[in-house]
């Protein structure tokens, strides 16, 4: 079976089994449609197909009579930052994010400089039979320009955001262990940190967009670069995803850092400079309401995903957000998951700390996530869902993203798979074995059901 995977933040699939031509020629031409005519950001995270794609999407938008702002190879929230401040109509970051060398994407914004909204996925969605049948005439095509200032541009903002002392970051002299998978981040990264005075020992920053191990910054996947900051004696250990939303961190001792208290971090350090809402998902470490409680503020969760968690920001009007995946959001900054935003409250909050990364991390609350997933043979999901909504109607219950249960000691989350036919299980409890345990009693739990 191909590939593809439509979703509300675009389309994915391997290149050559899903993500062909002719796909990518339908999907950019009703994704113009949605737009309008006006301008379009282009950008892409450098993997080595996005060249045959670049080329598609720009002959089709430029069809379509839109003229398009190529801002080249760049982290997916560089896009964002540009499609606001160019005032564009749209922007599509060419990236798959974490996924392997094989796969591509098109990630696609609205003319906010943010993930589409479920409602506007659905009317882009709804234009797709007709869109790739109109073109415009020859005199009238769009017009390609090249803006080599798109990264820059985002740099100096993150670099001028209230609460980071860059003078004082510079004095600091931090040395970093950068991990940038070959991807975007290598064209990123290192400018960001020579900003800050950082002295930068890179690993995997060769701009050949060929990642040398899979390209998801989880700890199973770094063992190399844990040893590199500890060999190093390195003040912390950065690494990024391919295109540069997720934000992973490594302590002194080259052990994770954690990506739950990445965000954990950033929240306690933003709130302590100013005060307000709070979002993050479903499935994100309960350290964060600890954190927020500091401050006397307030957490509100939204369902997995970025569009999600952005729109919940707006209707509570969050100061910070984010995903427990890495993914810090700072709406002042770019209205999305940003390493390059993340990395510069991560060195600030050290800064100010006055420890190492290993004692940051140690002040931070503590808590541990185990991940399951059971495959359900002959059941549906949502009989499994609301069979366990009625066993805990009792407890305090969000099912707005399948249920999450918070109890006084845990709370656990469990999500059904749109793609496959299984339950995952999220359970967070103060003590890893306790975590262990429970996340094994609700599995036998299901599997009862």
């Amino acid at each position: 079976m191909p590939t593809l995977m439509v979703s509300i933040s675009g389309i994915r699939g391997i290149v050559g089994d899903g993500l062909d031509p002719q796909t990518i020629v339908k999907y950019a031409s009703a994704y113009a449609d949605f737009c309008g005519k006006g301008k379009i950001i282009l950008g892409s995270d450098g993997r080595i197909t996005g060249e045959m794609v670049r080329n598609i999407v720009v002959g089709t938008l430029l069809a379509k009579g839109n003229d398009v702002i190529d801002i080249g190879i760049c982290p997916t929230p560089t896009v964002l930052f540009n499609v606001k401040s160019q005032k564009a109509v749209g922007g599509i970051q060419i990236s798959a994010s974490h996924n392997p060398n094989e796969w591509n994407a098109l990630k696609l914004l609205n003319r906010k400089g943010e993930f589409m909204s479920p409602e506007e996925n659905k009317t882009m969605l709804n234009l797709l039979a007709d869109a790739d049948k109109k073109f415009v005439l020859w005199n009238k095509l769009g017009k390609l320009k090249n803006y080599a200032k798109g990264l820059e541009d985002h740099i100096e903002a993150v670099l001028k955001l209230k609460h980071i002392n860059v003078a004082n970051i510079r004095r600091r002299k931090f040395k970093v262990l950068l991990d940038c998978v070959n991807g975007a981040g290598a064209y990123s990264m290192p400018k960001l940190l020579a900003k800050l005075g950082c002295e930068v020992i890179e690993m995997n920053c060769e701009k050949t967009g060929i990642f040398p191990r899979l390209p998801e910054p989880i700890p199973e996947n770094l063992t190399a670069t844990m040893r590199a900051v500890k060999k190093h004696k390195a003040d912390i250990g950065i690494v990024v995803d391919p295109d540069v939303d997720r934000l992973v961190v490594i302590t002194n001792d080259g052990k994770p850092f954690g990506e739950e208290n990445t965000i954990t971090q950033a929240v306690k350090f933003y709130l302590s400079k100013k005060k307000g809402n709070v979002v993050v998902n479903l499935s994100t470490t309960r350290a964060v309401d600890d954190a927020a409680a500091q401050f006397g503020c307030k957490v509100f969760r939204s369902p997995v995903g970025e569009a999600n968690v952005v729109q919940k920001m707006k209707e509570v009007k969050a100061v910070i957000g984010g995903e427990g995946s890495g993914g810090v959001i700072l709406p002042i900054a770019v209205f999305g998951r940003d390493a390059l935003t993340g990395t510069v409250i991560m060195l600030q909050h050290l800064l100010e700390f006055g420890g190492t990364m290993a004692e940051l991390k140690k002040a931070l609350p503590q808590y541990f996530i185990v991940k399951k997933k059971i495959t359900l043979k002959g059941i549906n999901p949502d009989t499994v869902l609301k069979k366990l909504t009625v066993m805990f109607k009792k407890e305090r219950v969000n099912s707005e993203d399948g249920l999450r249960i918070d109890f006084a000691d845990h709370w656990v989350h469990f999500r059904k798979s749109n793609t496959e036919p299984i339950i995952r299980i999220i359970t967070e409890a103060d003590k890893k074995e306790k975590a262990e345990v429970l996340s094994e009693k609700y599995f036998i739990l299901i599997e009862k059901l």
